[in-house]
């Protein structure tokens, strides 16, 4: 079954509006983060993509994630819970949750406004180039593990 694609405008409201039902108090079902961290953890993907995190990640490397990495980022089924994540995306320290929840919603924005056209062939940082979407299903996917993991 195809997942929801992020650049339609009832996708994204549907991601806002579950949104809108996360609290900086509302605990997770597993794992360690709380809702600010997990926010700022979604928020890493997109700042990755948009350049505002610099990261290189080596050829060998590359290669190998997207041998590897990449079917299981883009495919249909959802995550793990617990899934190991990259060093980047560990987020430890204390977030402003207001402030990550204003980052998200303006990152899945610019993402739909960018659109499908934007996407298609765009470079991976990590596991090259990606369809427009293999991006959405990335990111959708990323969104609903975590909405899953704090019940919204």
């Amino acid at each position: 079954m195809a997942l929801p694609s992020i650049f339609e405008t009832k996708t994204t409201e549907s991601i806002l509006s579950r949104l809108n039902n996360l609290t900086n108090t509302t605990q997770p079902l597993w794992g360690k983060m709380n809702a600010a961290q997990m926010l700022a953890h979604l928020n890493v993907a997109y700042d990755i993509d948009s350049g505002k995190i610099k990261s290189e990640t080596p050829a060998l490397m590359k290669f190998m994630l997207k041998l590897f990495l990449k079917p299981i980022l883009v495919n249909e089924k959802p995550y793990k819970k617990n899934s190991r994540t990259a060093p980047l995306f560990l987020i430890s320290s204390e977030k402003d949750f207001e402030k990550e929840k204003k980052s998200l919603i303006d990152n899945i924005l610019e993402s739909q406004n960018n659109g499908r056209e934007y996407y298609e062939g765009r470079e991976s940082n990590s596991v090259g180039k990606m369809n427009a979407n293999e991006w959405s299903n990335m990111y959708y996917k990323h969104i609903e593990h975590h909405f899953s993991q704090f019940g919204i």
